[in-house]
């Protein structure tokens, strides 16, 4: 059985305008590899929400460690809004990768992409490593290596968690994509009650922008009329 330390990383999150993005990595010898495919593990896309909660107490056991990164909105609209334009929310998460890659040291890691280019995506977080780890970056790589298929059940259902207690405390604003209607309905009414998008929300998003546009553009056409 192999000793070599694998690593699978990957995200959920990257697109919606309300609650956090989440990285997540783990860790196994490459021997044990073949347990998580006797698990099922799949892209977490794949998955209900309740096989994917089966499957994360699951993939903590067979995992020899699991890291997790929660990043919430305020970071995030900080690398939008400052960073160069082929890179901000990229940048952001090759930086992430690569402090995950740090903590668990493995041999080889491989990564869902995040850039249109994945050899770049790769060099940008091989530039913040600290070790020497061979990186493997491939788009669609959850739906190819169970590593980090494993890695996108963890991203994806600790993101899942923090939306359901947002939703809890504030009511329900859907998916928190962009293209839901509930979720645009969800932030135009807490603008028109508050006139301010709620903390959880990414400023830097086109439908949160537009909606500050757009109260501004209302308050100088009463000013002018």
């Amino acid at each position: 059985m192999s000793d070599l330390r694998i690593a699978g990383i990957d995200e959920a999150g990257r697109g919606p305008v309300i609650g956090p993005l989440v990285v997540a990595g783990v860790l196994v010898r490459e021997g044990k590899l073949e347990f998580l495919r006797q698990l099922g593990v799949r892209d977490s896309k794949q998955l209900r929400p309740e096989e994917r909660e089966v499957l994360y107490d699951r993939i903590i056991d067979v995992c020899e460690a699991v890291a997790v990164r929660v990043v919430y909105p305020t970071e995030i609209d900080l690398y939008v809004e400052r960073q160069k334009r082929l890179t901000k929310l990229n940048l952001l998460e090759a930086k992430i990768f690569a402090s995950i890659i740090n903590e668990l040291s493995p041999d080889r890691a491989y990564v869902d992409a995040a850039d249109v280019n994945p050899e770049r995506f790769a060099e940008t977080i091989r530039s913040f490593l600290s070790q020497d780890v061979a990186i493997v970056s491939e788009h669609e790589a959850d739906a190819r290596y169970p590593i980090v298929a494993a890695a996108s059940i963890v991203a994806k259902t600790v993101r899942e968690r923090h939306v359901l207690l947002l939703q809890e405390r504030y009511g329900d604003f859907g998916s928190g994509y962009c293209t839901d209607p509930k979720t645009l309905k969800f932030l135009k009414l807490w603008w028109k009650r508050y006139r301010h998008l709620p903390r959880f929300t990414r400023w830097s998003y086109l439908p949160a922008k537009r909606l500050v546009e757009e109260h501004a553009q209302m308050r100088l056409t009463r000013f002018f009329s």
